[in-house]
């Protein structure tokens, strides 16, 4: 049972597909397919995609993917996060919810449709020595350092707030390098370890930067044009987002964790009970999970007894 009326459930589900009521079609057909996917229930991709910390991971992430300035000129030159932000969130979720839960054949047509889009993506930027350099969405450097603020956005969120990874934080990474390699991603780590190295590279390398477009995408960020009942709750999953970032990364972001004078507030714990509140809101189901599920089932590759998910993603 929801205690949560359902037009405020309604909305804030909205909020992650851009869809009001009902869950938008993508999510209906994940039920469709001939396989498994790429991921399947007990995968560590499906325990840390399946819990409300995703919410945090997905700030977090687009907090780091801004420090890069290419990535940065090709949201600035090309997106409309300013006038449809909830648009692009909810189609980056679409492709994140379709690679975990879908059949391959779906994931790689959805994967594809994302790299076609990019191809309009274009332009150039200036680096932290102002040297001119010209960027396409779909450099390979561009779509590695994406995947690497992602997949470091999830685990660390997961590693905070979820329960624990099967397989251990390892098997998220070596399994959500599939995702890298649908979307052209050379060589995307495969552990933990190898994470860490990979983002140490692109800081050591003096390509990330923060500069005026960096400024004003963490402003927007922090507060994005949301209902003003959910603004609280929001600027709570953002200072959790901003606390679980690496200290180097936040002096380059211009970013503090939350504090009172000297002292640090307590945010790993406000966000907590946040993702709490939401996970309650959203009740048990996860559409996305649930038709995976059934389509499992279909398959034979599912006892019947296992429709309900037991996750709360946001979609």
């Amino acid at each position: 049972m929801n205690i949560f009326p359902e037009g405020m459930r309604n909305r804030l589900r909205s909020t992650f597909t851009g869809q009001l009521e009902g869950s938008p079609e993508w999510v209906l057909k994940l039920e469709d397919g001939d396989d498994a996917g790429y991921f399947s229930p007990g995968s560590a991709t499906w325990a840390v995609h399946g819990q409300t910390a995703t919410i945090v991971a997905g700030v977090r992430a687009l907090l780091m993917q801004a420090m890069h300035a290419g990535a940065m000129a090709g949201v600035h030159d090309h997106s409309r996060y300013k006038e449809d932000p909830l648009g692009r969130l909810a189609g980056t979720i679409r492709w994140i919810f379709t690679v975990t839960y879908a059949d391959t054949a779906t994931a790689v047509a959805t994967s594809n449709w994302v790299l076609k889009l990019h191809e309009r993506v274009t332009g150039s930027y200036l680096d932290a020595q102002g040297i001119s350099h010209d960027y396409a969405a779909n450099d390979p450097e561009l779509l590695s350092w994406v995947h690497l603020a992602f997949t470091d956005s999830f685990l660390a969120t997961a590693k905070l707030w979820s329960e624990p990874i099967p397989g251990g934080p390892d098997a998220y990474v070596r399994e959500w390098a599939k995702a890298g390699e649908l979307m052209g991603v050379p060589n995307p780590p495969r552990s933990e370890a190898e994470l860490a190295r990979q983002l140490q590279a692109f800081l050591d390398s003096g390509t990330l930067v923060r500069n005026d477009r960096v400024d004003e995408a963490v402003k927007f960020i922090g507060n994005p044009p949301l209902s003003r009942a959910m603004m609280p709750a929001y600027h709570v999953l953002f200072a959790g987002a901003v606390s679980s970032i690496p200290e180097e990364y936040r002096r380059m972001l211009g970013l503090e964790v939350a504090h009172l004078g000297p002292v640090r507030l307590p945010v790993v714990g406000a966000t907590r009970l946040v993702l709490k509140l939401v996970g309650a809101m959203l009740g048990h189901e996860a559409p996305s999970e649930s038709s995976a599920r059934r389509r499992l089932i279909r398959l034979g590759l599912l006892s019947p007894d296992q429709t309900v998910a037991a996750g709360r993603g946001a979609a």
